[in-house]
């Protein structure tokens, strides 16, 4: 069983930065892939980024690429999303995911195991 605490949201101006954290349970953090998500209110939940935790290889939406970076410390069992150039439109509830490392479509969430409760991201124009 592993338990995703999100932290990080907050209020924000168009062009600025915020950097969300997932602090995860469990000892095994390493042998889980890593992603987060959003929802937009009216909107279904997307794909953002996706870490392994073997290799550190990273995966992102078409939409955050050169703007938001995904990383994790093994160590203190925790992933981050390193949000820069923020714009209006990625106003969401952003949920932090973890996943076994099965070679499944990273993208999908139902191909995530754990959940974390989400935290809100408000991007103010």
């Amino acid at each position: 069983q592993v338990q995703l605490v999100e932290s990080g949201g907050g209020l924000v101006q168009a062009g600025g930065s915020l950097r969300l954290s997932c602090a995860a349970s469990g000892r095994t953090f390493s042998s889980y892939r890593m992603g987060w998500f959003r929802q937009a209110p009216g909107k279904e939940r997307e794909f953002v980024a996706s870490i392994r935790g073997d290799s550190g290889t990273t995966y992102y939406a078409d939409s955050v690429k050169g703007r938001f970076t995904i990383s994790r410390d093994n160590a203190k069992n925790t992933v981050y999303l390193q949000m820069n150039s923020l714009k209006p439109e990625n106003t969401a509830v952003y949920y932090c995911a973890a996943g076994q490392l099965l070679p499944v479509d990273v993208t999908v969430g139902r191909n995530y195991d754990y959940w974390g409760q989400g935290t809100q991201v408000t991007v103010s124009s």
